[in-house]
């Protein structure tokens, strides 16, 4: 595919036919940001079924790290897919489960024997995560933070921490978590440090007042909260956290699936605060788009669950396996961290131009190539702004940019644009939002432009 993406109008003709029959026969609490079809894919770029061509800036919302339809990736589960598809680990083994497992243990930082546990979605491996720390330790509370997500599942949709549209009337939700405050500088009026401290603070005051420390069996943390609105934990803050779960023997998880492999500038975001969690989770681009999730973590931990407790019927398939392996090969070839570093300063620069010249942008954020923007109505009031953010996200895809939203108040634009992203679509999709910016803005007030 070439980089020139034409302008179009969207939805096509055959994308308002499948969006019939979707209507028809898709349930409705599905949504999508795009009223189009995707037909093919490859690197940066989407084609839908139209023939109109997209950059691709979401990146399936941080799975295609090393890019749509990766060669090796492909060609590993064409490979694997004519030897084995399925017989269910838990009632025959098979090798790319144990080989991925030998392999992955050595990306997930720490300096002691660890164990991995594969399964399907992001949410089940973090509801997994949540049972071997509460068998590990006899306890059953768990802490999550303020503006996180983990999931749709009953016990991951309790811990995310927004109600609308994630668990609004899907109640009662599961018992013993609880919510603690998260550094939010911008909106805390604070430095990153001092939001740190006073967030550890409150941590350890909800030992008094919520929950007792030695109840709990273990803290999940974002270290880049992803639908929260990419707000980054700022240094020192895993730090402070991991050294209040030593003093209460409480269990570290560090939540990656948005941040892990390469997203962040480091293979996992924990590596920037030097800590090493108890046990890591990951997903979304761990497979390139193969549904396949992991818990890896101290061995004793890992093993404490016994036999028949940890599992599921596709958890760990053969095909998701050959295509994290293929992964994991791309990794140690190619310095993809580097050139998510890269791809963040970029865009970081470009979104702080923005802030300078519209005074509707907020806050500029993020960690390597995991960058955001918060817009607002009012930089005073730091009212959220979401129908602006809705009118630049329409004019981007009009104009063959695929960009999607986040945070608390749904204010906030994001990138996850993948890491073989070229300079010249990562030039010409910023000039995309540069020009949906300049669009709305002439349709606003001029004291909001």
């Amino acid at each position: 595919m070439s980089d020139s993406i034409p302008y179009l109008n969207i939805p096509g003709a055959r994308s308002n036919e499948l969006l019939a029959k979707r209507q028809q026969f898709v349930a409705r609490g599905v949504s999508s940001a795009m009223n189009v079809f995707a037909a093919k894919a490859d690197g940066a770029i989407i084609e839908d079924v139209d023939g109109n061509r997209f950059i691709d800036f979401a990146g399936g919302i941080g799975t295609m790290n090393v890019g749509h339809v990766r060669p090796e990736v492909a060609e590993a589960i064409t490979a694997q897919a004519h030897k084995l598809i399925h017989t269910c680990f838990s009632v025959m083994m098979y090798e790319p489960y144990v080989e991925l497992a030998e392999r992955i243990v050595r990306h997930v930082p720490g300096d002691f024997a660890k164990k991995a546990l594969f399964l399907n979605s992001g949410a089940e491996a973090v509801e997994n995560a949540v049972k071997i720390a509460r068998y590990a330790t006899g306890r059953p509370a768990i802490i999550a933070f303020d503006n996180c997500f983990h999931g749709r599942t009953l016990m991951t949709m309790t811990m995310t921490s927004k109600v609308k549209p994630y668990k609004y009337r899907f109640g009662p939700y599961a018992p013993e978590v609880y919510h603690a405050p998260f550094p939010y500088p911008y909106r805390m009026n604070m430095t990153p440090e001092d939001a740190a401290l006073f967030c550890l603070q409150e941590l350890e005051h909800m030992f008094t007042g919520e929950v007792a420390a030695d109840q709990v069996a273990a803290i999940v943390v974002e270290p880049v909260q992803g639908e929260g609105g990419f707000m980054c934990a700022p240094p020192g803050f895993l730090r402070g956290l991991q050294a209040i779960c030593e003093k209460y023997g409480i269990l570290f998880i560090a939540d990656e699936i948005q941040t892990g492999f390469g997203r962040t500038g480091k293979m996992f975001a924990v590596e920037h605060d030097g800590v090493a969690p108890d046990l890591l989770v990951v997903a979304k681009s761990m497979g390139a788009g193969m549904p396949i999730s992991g818990v890896i973590g101290r061995s004793e931990i890992m093993d404490a669950p016994p036999p028949g407790t940890l599992g599921g019927t596709y958890s760990g398939n053969p095909l998701a396996c050959a295509a994290a392996l293929a992964v994991l090969d791309i990794y140690e070839k190619e310095d993809l961290a580097t050139r998510s570093a890269e791809i963040g300063r970029a865009v970081m620069e470009h979104f702080t131009r923005l802030q300078e010249r519209y005074t509707f942008v907020g806050d500029v954020r993020g960690l390597g190539g995991m960058v955001a923007m918060e817009l607002v109505k009012d930089r005073a009031t730091k009212e959220p702004n979401k129908a602006i953010t809705d009118d630049i996200l329409a004019a981007a895809h009009s104009r063959g940019l695929v960009l999607i939203k986040a945070g608390m108040y749904d204010n906030v634009i994001r990138v996850l644009v993948p890491l073989c992203v070229t300079d010249d679509q990562l030039k010409q999709g910023l000039a995309i939002i540069d020009e949906a910016f300049a669009i709305v803005a002439n349709a606003v007030p001029s004291s909001l432009s």
